[in-house]
């Protein structure tokens, strides 16, 4: 299985997850009414929750849902690796035409082009034996840190609502154990059923604050591993192309060194 294939497979789990989780609200408005009850699915699993459950299921998960699609967008090997652009650069590389190398590259969008311009004007033709490699991938390192400190944003923001999420969970649990107890502190025969409204408001945030978190949690390892996937690509890639040059230079050399009689 491809890694294209399998980052559509886990796209789409994703993807239906997260609106699995949204849609529940409107379907389980839609559901028959439990036998002696009045209540719909609706009011039990979320207005009986109060204000606050309906703040963290609609802060939550559109805050998931948006950064989902943000990243589903960005993280496109498209944007990081073209296989065109690939193609273009190791032709210029094997046939050591370096500047028609940089200049592709720094007219690409893209993460690999925008690096190999970056990293492409220290090679130094004056080592043939290596072209200067270590200064080339230097290069290559302090853009990759540079880069990935802007790229993970958008994915960190997902483990920020992971974590907070549970926060505001809690937050509602207390405070719904508060409400509990000073009714029972105003009325020690408090009927049970004078408790459920709060005690509805401390189980349904701890409830949905651990459905957003779960979904954000599984949504942030997702991207990082895939962002982490798509630049090591690229620099794949970029080892690839010094190579092609470096072989290219030292073709004769490598020939020179080859016993009589044994073929290349």
């Amino acid at each position: 299985m491809t890694m294209t294939s399998k980052f559509s497979i886990a796209k789409g789990w994703l993807v239906g997850s997260a609106f699995t989780f949204l849609s529940a609200v409107p379907a389980l408005a839609q559901e028959a009414e439990k036998a002696g009850k009045d209540k719909s699915a609706l009011d039990s699993y979320l207005i009986d929750g109060g204000p606050l459950t309906i703040f963290i299921v609609a802060i939550g998960l559109l805050s998931l849902i948006s950064l989902t699609v943000f990243n589903f967008m960005n993280l496109t090997k498209a944007k990081f690796a073209p296989d065109d652009l690939k193609g273009a650069l190791l032709d210029h590389m094997t046939n050591c035409r370096v500047r028609s190398a940089i200049e592709l590259s720094a007219s690409h969008p893209s993460y690999l082009g925008r690096m190999m311009a970056y990293s492409l004007p220290n090679i130094d033709a004056t080592h043939p034996e290596d072209l200067g490699r270590d200064h080339v991938e230097d290069a290559i390192a302090d853009f990759s840190i540079n880069e990935t400190r802007k790229q993970m944003t958008f994915i960190s923001l997902l483990s920020l609502v992971a974590q907070a999420a549970p926060m505001l969970g809690l937050f509602g649990t207390v405070f719904g154990m508060i409400g509990a107890f000073s009714t029972l502190g105003q009325n020690a025969g408090a009927d049970p059923q004078d408790l459920a409204a709060d005690i509805s408001v401390a189980l349904l945030t701890t409830m949905w604050g651990l459905i957003v978190a779960i979904l954000s949690l599984f949504a942030y390892f997702f991207f990082k591993n895939r962002f982490n996937a798509l630049v090591a690509d690229c620099h794949g890639t970029a080892e690839n192309l010094i190579n092609a040059s470096i072989q290219t230079v030292n073709a004769d050399a490598h020939l020179a060194k080859i016993p009589e009689g044994i073929a290349v």
